[in-house]
């Protein structure tokens, strides 16, 4: 029996009502609109396809970038009974045949694909066959070459409407200007009855903060002190992210850190600890963050310059969810400012330096022009690199080019877990398990631990079960292997090295589609986007927030009256609390003013420098020969 939306939310959700324009959104969907949805992060944009999908007959297709995203996404709604699968670089072609099989006979209801996976004629032929109630493009601003993460790919999106014409198209996206949301709604052939429905952009409750700092490790110790509560520290670097994470620790701050070259279940690990709240900070870099709805973030600390302002945004925006204040801080330094503008040329080598890599690597896999459609090898950077005098640097900024062209799939995402698939029924499992009883144990125990290994392939532990049989992981792997020959399981060992994947045939280097006038089109892009975030951070004229809204299209009323800008500049006199609380730390025992500042609730430490001034003036704080502050 059909539900409605509010009864689809309260029964997997448990909301008994939707946020503000979600169910004006549905409502537009389900009436067969193209709609667009511009909600700013943690607005409730994924609501918006997931319950008109199990409302309406049919399947949903999720058209996604972020291969993490979409495993995170199918596992959330799996936990709620929803079903759910994801096709990504990788998936062999015996997982792809279950995948296609359940969409096409009803047993899924939300799917995920990559843009490229829309190119390919497996999937186009499977496709047709599906019967499809809409199409949801997450990340949209990526079909946009105006928009800050442009991805070729996106680009075919509108050519499979042709195969379900009366299916609605719905686009989602948290960070967009003006010119990409016209942008958008062109390239996906928005038709008559389209629908625009954009929600605020201001974050009454969120205070940006930034900040010129030379020794920025002790304005974020200070700082995490101040607020306190739980956090997040973006950095521009793998490396970074262990040492400030290590510095934070050794300063008393439980922390933990997360980048995409950690094994996937280390990157796990630190991100349900920080989600449990058993460590207050995560340090991580951008790859942290897409998906995660934890609503008491009290503060984002940004110790580089974001690429641009969308990507800001977005990331500052993970804090207070809840409502409640929070704090976008982001700290600089001179030194950032040129990092900023080299940063530019070095994310975009030549086009004859992105051709020569993907010739090398294709060449050093052996891989001939026209194959190699879904094949993944082990990825040996090093070797490639050697063999073809690659600066490593230089490579990756190039394979991170083809990567968004969809022509490989690099692997600082990817851990292949192990996986299992049983293909044949319940009752002729159970006859096995009568006629071989050694292993019957064994597959009880994968059933007891595992979901819908009848409908798809699911990831496993050998690990694990080797703990629940009290046997060694390598004896459960051999027992798979046997159930394997004997055709009664479908068993995937775990890779053992790290895999690049060719997610379409080889094309020939000369022929990759980056023409010289979209290159300097998107290059030139790059560097506006550049400028503005670079203003953003340099100006002090401006209101922080009214800066953010008019990039994006929106005017404020009036000043936010509590970013740094508009601390400094109210017309007020002193406030009497932060004037007693200085007076009262130095009554106790006199401090140089690293040692006040640390002590001192105030986040704006150049509001309490300036309250420290005016009481040296007025004759009520003194200063001792040891540059000490006393009362």
């Amino acid at each position: 029996m059909a539900h409605s939306p509010k009864e689809i939310l309260q029964k997997y959700w448990g909301y008994d009502s939707f946020r503000p324009m979600q169910e004006e959104v549905i409502d537009s969907i389900m009436q067969g609109n193209d709609t667009l949805v511009l909600f700013p992060t943690g607005g409730g944009k994924s609501i918006c396809y997931q319950v008109p999908a199990l409302a309406m007959e049919g399947l949903c297709l999720v058209v996604s970038p972020l291969i993490s995203l979409m495993k995170d996404q199918v596992q959330n709604l799996s936990n709620k009974g929803i079903k759910a699968a994801c096709l990504v670089a990788g998936t062999n072609s015996l997982e792809q045949e279950v995948i296609f099989n359940n969409c096409i006979f009803g047993k899924t209801k939300i799917l995920y694909v990559s843009p490229e996976r829309l190119t390919q004629q497996v999937f186009i032929q499977h496709f047709r066959q599906m019967k499809v109630s809409m199409i949801a493009v997450d990340e949209a601003h990526c079909i946009s070459q105006w928009g800050y993460d442009f991805r070729p790919a996106y680009l075919g999106i509108a050519r499979i409407r042709d195969y379900h014409p009366s299916a609605p198209i719905m686009a989602l996206t948290a960070t967009a200007t003006q010119e990409v949301v016209v942008d958008i709604q062109k390239q996906l052939l928005f038709r008559n009855g389209k629908r625009v429905y954009q929600s605020s952009f201001t974050r009454n409750n969120l205070a940006y903060m930034v900040f010129a700092e030379e020794n920025k490790d002790g304005r974020l110790i200070r700082i995490i002190n101040k607020v306190g509560g739980s956090g997040i520290v973006y950095v521009r670097n793998r490396r970074r992210t262990r040492a400030i994470a290590d510095m934070l620790i050794q300063h008393g701050i439980s922390a933990t850190y997360y980048h995409a070259g950690l094994e996937a279940k280390e990157r796990d690990l630190a991100q349900l600890r920080w989600m449990k709240g058993e460590v207050d900070v995560i340090v991580a870099t951008n790859a942290f963050g897409m998906g995660i709805d934890k609503p008491n973030v009290r503060y984002v600390v940004h110790m580089d310059i974001p690429s641009s302002i969308e990507a800001y945004f977005q990331e500052a925006g993970r804090a207070g969810r809840d409502g409640k204040k929070a704090y976008a801080v982001l700290l600089y330094n001179q030194d950032d400012l040129g990092v900023l503008d080299a940063n530019i040329e070095a994310s975009y080598p030549s086009r004859q330096i992105i051709s020569n890599t993907y010739r090398a690597i294709c060449n050093y896999y052996q891989i001939p022009i026209g194959a190699g459609e879904d094949c993944q090898f082990d990825f040996d950077l090093e070797g490639i690199c050697n063999t073809y005098h690659f600066n490593v640097v230089e490579f990756y900024n190039a394979a991170r080019f083809l990567e968004k062209e969809g022509l490989v799939v690099l692997p600082d995402r990817e851990d292949a877990e192990s996986k299992l698939y049983i293909p044949i029924d319940r009752e002729t499992l159970y006859r096995f398990q009568i006629d071989q009883p050694r292993y019957s144990d064994l597959l009880v125990m994968i059933l007891r631990l595992y979901g819908g290994l009848f409908t798809s392939f699911v990831p496993i532990s050998e690990k694990l079960l080797a703990r629940q049989m009290y046997m060694n992981p390598d004896q459960i792997r051999n027992m798979l292997l046997h159930l394997d020959a004997l055709k009664i399981v479908k068993y995937q060992p775990q890779k053992k090295k790290k895999q690049i994947i060719f997610p379409v045939p080889r094309i020939d280097a000369k022929d990759i589609c980056l023409t010289d006038s979209n290159y300097r089109n998107l290059k030139e892009n790059a560097i506006i986007k550049k400028d503005a975030i670079r203003n953003y951070v340099v100006n002090t004229q401006l209101c922080r927030s009214e800066m953010l809204l008019a990039y994006f299209g929106e005017q404020q009323s009036d000043p936010c009256q509590q970013c740094d800008h508009c601390i400094v500049n109210k017309k007020q006199t002193p406030t009497q609390e932060l004037r007693n609380e200085i007076l009262g730390l130095l009554k106790k025992k006199p401090m140089n003013s690293n040692e006040l500042l640390s002590e001192i609730a105030h986040i704006d430490e150049s509001r309490c420098r300036e309250e420290l001034r005016q009481l040296v003036d007025e004759g009520l704080v003194g200063i001792n020969k040891q540059l000490q502050f006393f009362v």
